[in-house]
């Protein structure tokens, strides 16, 4: 037997290696670093960054399979995890002194995150369904530690139990839907099964049930109706600087484990997972707006904001195939890829800039607590104000041309009444963002308001944050231009 077996090329896959055994170089640093954790904070930094360069010397135009095709290295992937590398530096630049003060600022912290972003690494280059099974649980596992990381809060040991249990259920119905894709095909192979459905093998019945159970497993994992029930406790039970890494980065991942499973293996059976997805996208982005409304916590009101920009995203996604007609496909999941990396870029900062009023013993999670934000910085209620009216949809920021490239997608492939029922929503969630733009700049602060206590390389790299918010919606094509050669090399 073991005549048969192939070393598989390791090359492709230089990043997630180095990954692995940073992190069990930093594990051990972590022991002997004592009181000197910054060491083992900026030694994560610096592995994200020596995977960014590893990723960029091993990328090229080729698409290469390698372990019997389970992992895939092409554009698409290297792209995504460029994005989600820069994404955790992001998060862990913004959350340093918000973990220090609550003594949080521990080696397991930065472990955790070396592990969830490996399983995001896994996730975006699986060509077989048992890969993509991995990088979820190995990214699911770490978020749920995360979530509960700090041991004394009563209600993030909650969130983390709900965020498990549901999490647990997610993946049985993921692990179902993929043994009756394989009871239909008889392969587990992203190509082969889509060659086999392509070539009419399989029981259709089988097939569309076992997507019927993928679909939902994906769904829990972009935190879309009726699979949002944890979002809501999750952001608001967790650690703000959880909150931020679970709201920003694996929403990459999340997007390439539907354009894996969905797009490149059962894009055969787009007209029945688009249908899927279109009753998702459409009570995501009901169910978020108005849920929104109501919130006078600013994490919960993120966390349904979040449910309905994933049903902005999926809109995009349903848009690829209209009958027989897939021309529009290329645009379709171009534009759902910019919706995903306009939204991530939106959330860090928002997210950053609750970290940035927050202080020891004080969460400034509260809407009431931006009030008067203008009088006690300018500057950084102007930032907020960007980002709310970006998340708004408000011309001429990034959530602008997000949202107007899903509708003009959504519009062309036929869809009007969606798009006009898209729109007045949109409109209806507009009322929530512009309350904290009210807050900050037409009421008096509290009297208890302390001043902004963060260190200078937060308060820079939250300016450059809301400024690219800004630059990318008045130049959009850069990034659009990105996602579209990412994308026409890997399709």
């Amino acid at each position: 037997m073991l005549n048969n077996f192939v070393a598989p090329d390791l090359y492709p896959a230089a990043p997630e290696i180095f990954l692995l055994i940073m992190a069990g170089i930093i594990l051990f640093v972590d022991l002997v670093a004592g009181q000197r954790r910054w060491i083992v904070g900026l030694l994560t930094v610096l592995t994200l960054v020596g995977c960014a360069a590893i990723t960029v010397l091993t990328a090229n135009d080729q698409t290469v399979l390698t372990f019997s095709n389970m992992f895939v290295d092409d554009t698409l992937g290297d792209l995504l995890k460029l994005f989600t590398y820069l994404a955790v530096i992001v998060v862990l630049v913004y959350s340093r002194s918000y973990l220090a003060v609550r003594n949080l600022d521990k080696g397991e912290f930065y472990l955790l995150v070396l592990l969830a972003t490996l399983g995001m690494m896994v996730m975006i280059s699986a060509s077989h369904f048992l890969t993509m099974y991995l990088g979820i649980e190995l990214l699911s596992l770490s978020l749920y530690a995360l979530v509960a990381i700090d041991r004394d809060s009563v209600r993030a040991t909650e969130a983390a139990m709900k965020y498990f249990v549901l999490g647990a259920l997610a993946s049985g119905l993921l692990l179902y839907g993929m043994s009756m894709i394989y009871g239909a095909t008889g392969s587990l192979e992203v190509g082969v099964v889509a060659q086999s459905i392509y070539n009419g093998a399989g029981n259709k019945t089988v097939l569309v049930f076992g997507l019927v159970f993928l679909v939902a497993g994906i769904g829990f994992k972009l935190g879309v109706v009726p699979f949002h029930m944890w979002i809501p406790d999750v952001y608001h039970g967790a650690p703000t600087a959880i909150t931020l890494f679970i709201g920003s980065a694996p929403k990459f991942a999340a997007y390439a484990l539907a354009m894996r499973l969905l797009v490149y293996g059962l894009f055969e059976l787009a007209q029945q997972w688009q249908s899927m997805l279109l009753i998702m996208a459409v009570l995501s982005i009901a169910l978020g707006n108005l849920a929104a409304i109501a919130q006078t916590n600013l994490k919960r009101m993120l966390a349904y904001s979040a449910i309905s920009h994933m049903g902005f995203m999926l809109l995009a996604l349903v848009s690829g195939v209209v009958g027989d007609n897939r021309a529009p496909a290329f645009a379709a999941y171009t534009t759902a890829m910019y919706y995903t990396t306009a939204y991530v870029l939106m959330s860090l900062a928002t997210f950053g800039m609750i970290l940035l009023l927050s202080r020891n013993g004080f969460e400034s999670e509260e809407l009431e607590d931006f009030k008067g934000l203008n009088k006690r910085s300018p500057w950084f209620a102007a930032m907020m104000l960007v980002l709310m009216f970006s998340m708004a949809g408000i011309p001429f920021f990034i959530g602008f041309f997000a949202k107007f490239s899903v509708l003009a997608i959504v519009i062309a492939t036929g869809h009007m009444s969606i798009a006009v029922f898209a729109v007045l929503l949109s409109l209806v969630g507009a009322f929530y963002y512009l309350r904290v733009v009210k807050y900050m700049y037409f009421d008096a602060p509290p009297a208890n308001a302390m001043p902004i206590q963060a260190g200078m390389d937060v308060r820079l790299l939250l300016s450059a944050n809301g400024l690219a918010v800004a630059l990318l919606g008045i130049f959009p094509q850069s990034l659009i231009g990105i996602c579209q050669y990412a994308l026409a090399r890997s399709l």
